[in-house]
């Protein structure tokens, strides 16, 4: 079975905007206390969907909206696993919050300014509040970001369907 490109961005921008969608209702559920990396990640699955979205929109240029989503896969994984490995080491990592602010801090705390229910911190990173199957919620996100990131590599990499 053959998928068409505007299908696969249309799928992938469906994947990123559910799981958004899903940690925030979790969240809700939860009554989790969101930090600086997982509202960073909330931002970059938005992103991650407005270019698939994108991608399907105008799938004339696949490569450029596959490599656009491809590497902000990357930057979800790269903070999960630094959320990810702040949990498994909270004794060693310096906590979001203390010190200098990074730019990610940064553009979460402006983020939070504009759309509080959204973005506001309220949570420590090196806070584990939420486990399933023996995997945190940043490590669960960070297995979703290599997931999209396959997907968006293997768009990218693909035959052109229109050369056959």
């Amino acid at each position: 079975m053959r998928f068409s490109t505007r299908i696969v961005f249309v799928l992938l921008a469906l994947a990123s905007l559910g799981l958004l969608a899903s940690g925030l209702i979790l969240g809700e559920l939860a009554r989790l206390q969101p930090c600086h990396l997982c509202n960073f990640q909330r931002l970059l699955y938005m992103v991650l969907g407005f270019f698939a979205l994108c991608g399907a929109l105008m799938p004339g240029l696949r490569r450029l909206w596959s490599a656009l989503v491809a590497l902000v896969a990357l930057g979800g994984v790269a903070a999960a696993l630094q959320q990810s490995w702040m949990q498994y080491a909270p004794q060693e990592a310096i906590e979001c919050g203390f010190g200098d602010p990074t730019l990610v801090e940064q553009i979460v705390d402006w983020l939070g300014m504009q759309w509080p229910s959204m973005f506001m911190v309220t949570g420590f990173c090196t806070n584990k509040d939420w486990v399933f199957l023996g995997l945190s919620l940043a490590n669960w996100s960070g297995v979703c970001y290599f997931l999209l990131f396959a997907a968006a590599a293997w768009l990218l990499f693909r035959r052109d369907p229109a050369s056959k």
